[in-house]
């Protein structure tokens, strides 16, 4: 027992020192520095360019750049300081990572049907490290893991022990960590459309891009054991948030701001 209790208070006491606010306002449980999660960010960088082909298309580049540079100005960022690279993949994917990285597939060149629709992927994957999700779901795991290492030793030598871990596992999948990959995607959907809308993106295209998504179909498991909201959930929340878009869309408008990137 009072092994038990002393992993309690320390896991309790990691927690509350390690508590923060993300830009929603939301409470999160960091126990990872930003040097920490920019090193790795940047590993994860690094090992990706050595496995995967580049992209050499200057027409290509020019354009994610072209779109990359505003979105990172409104989002109080210095460009220059951000590597950004075009890969050549066919799968819809964009990506931005801690240390100040942005990857674009070239097959997300192809899905998103205009500049704006393409912003509005660029200007969410920012959102994720300007919200400091990596860090939250390292931070989350950790949590996880330490939770399941109490609860062992609790039930250690019981006749339920080995139902109780397995319980245990699968809660802290779709009870905590999936729900909160969703919380993640939807609050980077929210911050992503105000850095488009702020830079001089349409932020209605954003919605466009989720209705041409979930017109590709596919077979996609049920929302609750889905790391990301459905195409609906996603539309639905966008369109609420809207209003205040628009309003920072105009405000860019009014003073000179539009971007001019022309899809290769």
């Amino acid at each position: 027992m009072k092994k038990l209790m002393t992993c309690f208070t320390v896991a309790s006491l990691l927690a509350l020192s390690a508590c923060q606010t993300s830009p929603t306002g939301r409470t999160q449980l960091l126990l990872v520095s930003d040097n920490d999660m920019d090193k790795m960010g940047a590993a994860s960088f690094t090992d990706l360019k050595a496995k995967s082909k580049l992209s050499t298309d200057k027409a290509a580049i020019n354009y994610i750049r072209c779109i990359s540079t505003p979105l990172l100005k409104a989002a109080n960022e210095n460009p220059a300081a951000w590597e950004i690279q075009v890969f050549e993949d066919d799968s819809p994917n964009a990506f931005a990572l801690p240390g100040r990285k942005i990857g674009v597939h070239t097959g997300m060149i192809k899905t998103a049907q205009n500049p704006e629709q393409l912003a509005a992927v660029i200007g969410h994957e920012i959102g994720h490290v300007q919200a400091r999700h990596g860090a939250e779901r390292v931070s989350l795991n950790m949590a996880s893991q330490t939770a399941q290492q109490v609860v062992a030793v609790a039930v250690d030598g019981t006749e339920y022990a080995g139902a109780t871990m397995a319980a245990i596992g699968v809660g802290a999948q779709y009870g905590m960590i999936l729900p909160y990959s969703r919380t993640h995607e939807s609050e980077a959907d929210y911050v992503g459309l105000k850095i488009m809308a702020r830079a001089g993106f349409d932020p209605q295209q954003s919605v466009e891009l989720w209705r041409n998504m979930a017109k590709s179909g596919g077979g996609k498991s049920p929302e609750f054991m889905s790391t990301h909201p459905s195409d609906n959930t996603r539309i639905k929340a966008l369109t609420k948030q809207m209003g205040e878009a628009n309003t920072i869309y105009r405000q860019a408008k009014a003073q000179g701001l539009h971007p001019n990137c022309r899809k290769p």
